[in-house]
């Protein structure tokens, strides 16, 4: 499917009092990197919004393989994984500065109604850009 790569650097204000990145953090971050992968194909989230379209999160899993702590730079490679019906899954490999696997995740969202919140078809114009990109 699409691939996309988003780095950040782990904020103060995100590490618990372990020294690491506290585990609620994951989520933020690898929501930046999903609306980040749409954007790279030329599809910013609010454009999906605008044409009264939604994705909530109906379910995560997350894989915590090894801890990270403040201001390290992380690589996340987001990836497409399926779009099937009305849901979208993606996939998160989270590496540190060495290249280490430090976090494995699985989100699945589903396409609803920005008013009513009932399912809905994928924007077509979504559908386009990924069959455009695809790898």
């Amino acid at each position: 499917m699409i691939s996309h790569d988003y780095q950040f650097r782990v904020l103060y204000p995100d590490t618990d009092q372990m020294g690491t990145m506290h585990h609620a953090n994951y989520v933020k971050y690898y929501e930046a990197a999903r609306w980040e992968l749409f954007r790279s194909i030329g599809v910013p989230y609010s454009s999906v919004e605008a044409v009264g379209v939604m994705c909530p999160v109906i379910s995560m899993n997350f894989k915590f393989i090894r801890t990270t702590h403040y201001d390290e730079l992380l690589t996340v490679k987001t990836t497409i994984k399926a779009i099937k019906g009305v849901r979208i899954w993606f996939e998160y490999k989270l590496y540190n500065e060495q290249n280490e696997l430090i976090n494995e995740a699985e989100t699945e969202l589903a396409f609803v109604g920005l008013n009513n919140w009932k399912p809905c078809k994928v924007p077509e114009f979504l559908l386009k850009a990924i069959e455009e990109n695809k790898q």
